[in-house]
């Protein structure tokens, strides 16, 4: 008989998200493979291990010795492309991902390492100015350009097309479809479409090709593996689009806990290594601009990407996807 591994469930905040976790056979069926995984690595679990439950994803910490963990990933259909993402990843750009050490693209299903230090947990514990945050944005970024040539393979893992002459159409789906919206609000917003058109347009013809967008870059998203060097992970939220549209949430991230000082620093480390595109640096600016306000679809479009039933019938994620879609014309942030 096998032994019974000593097991918590963390469910945050989603008490009632219903899942695939909740159905016993997807449990076994999705353990049993990390299982074999694990024993195609030579290694297996030997507990406890801890499940991470929420609406969008399933995340498993299994223990492999004493001080060593790999994580189990699970994502809704919607997001589903992350795993086989994941690995081309880490045959393009190794070194700047995590390399799976299983994936099965058809379930959505990854079977990760630990990647070491959160970058959030090196700000907390360095007591990190702002400053800290250049190094990963022009790394990023660096990533970002390499990852140009591969957009169409990317397109064909089954990650979202955003192209940004075609967010409009994007921000007329989610207004339309959003429950927390009421007439009065969507009417106001689509009032403001005629601003999102114009900015879309502009961007559109700034000379930057639509490329990876990995929409949700907070410093709990990547580690910081070694000194100067960072890894980055999470890529449920990503989408083919506007390539600065990632830039919005590292500096929303770094506002709130430094202040908007900081972003003008932060936002020309990032485009710096976008200097040898052929635009001026005045240029890229104003793209940077406008691509952080029309980030804001992205981030409004990722809160659909939960599990079927997840939400029940209150569907939360649209309450955080209308403050997305009214921040979008917000003051911009530099």
């Amino acid at each position: 008989m096998r032994h019974e591994v000593p097991e918590t469930v963390d469910r945050g905040r989603y008490r009632d998200a219903v899942t695939p976790w909740e159905r016993a056979d997807w449990r076994a069926d999705a353990l049993g493979w990390a299982r074999r995984a694990l024993a195609a690595h030579g290694l297996r679990e030997r507990g406890p291990r801890t499940v991470r439950v929420r609406p969008w994803s399933v995340l498993v910490r299994m223990s492999v010795a004493v001080d060593r963990a790999v994580w189990f990933k699970a994502g809704p259909p919607a997001g589903a492309f992350e795993a086989g993402l994941t690995a081309a990843l880490a045959r393009w750009v190794p070194g700047h991902v995590l390399e799976p050490l299983a994936v099965d693209a058809g379930r959505g299903w990854s079977l990760l390492p630990d990647g070491g230090t959160l970058f959030r947990e090196v700000l907390r514990r360095d007591g990190s100015g702002p400053r800290a945050w250049e190094a990963p944005l022009a790394q990023y970024a660096e990533m970002q350009r390499t990852l140009v040539p591969y957009t169409e393979e990317i397109r064909a893992l089954g990650v979202p097309d955003a192209p940004t002459v075609a967010l409009p159409d994007d921000f007329d789906r989610l207004v339309a479809a959003n429950t927390a919206l009421d007439p009065a609000g969507r009417a106001a917003l689509r009032a403001r479409r005629p601003r999102l058109v114009g900015w879309c347009t502009e961007l559109a013809g700034a000379g930057i090709p639509d490329a990876l967008d990995h929409a949700d870059l907070h410093d709990g998203q990547l580690f910081a593996s070694r000194p100067g060097r960072f890894t980055f992970f999470d890529w449920g939220d990503a989408a083919v689009s506007h390539p600065f549209c990632s830039l919005l949430v590292p500096v929303l991230t770094a506002r709130e806990r430094y202040g908007p000082e900081a972003l003008p620093r932060l936002r020309d480390a990032y485009l710096e290594p976008w200097t040898g595109a052929g635009l001026t640096a005045a240029e890229l600016r104003r793209a940077a601009r406008v691509a952080c306000r029309v980030g804001a679809i992205g981030r409004a479009r990722s809160w659909g990407r939960l599990f079927p039933g997840a939400s029940g019938t209150s569907r939360p994620g649209d309450a955080e996807s209308a403050r997305w879609l009214r921040d979008l014309f917000a003051a911009p942030l530099f």
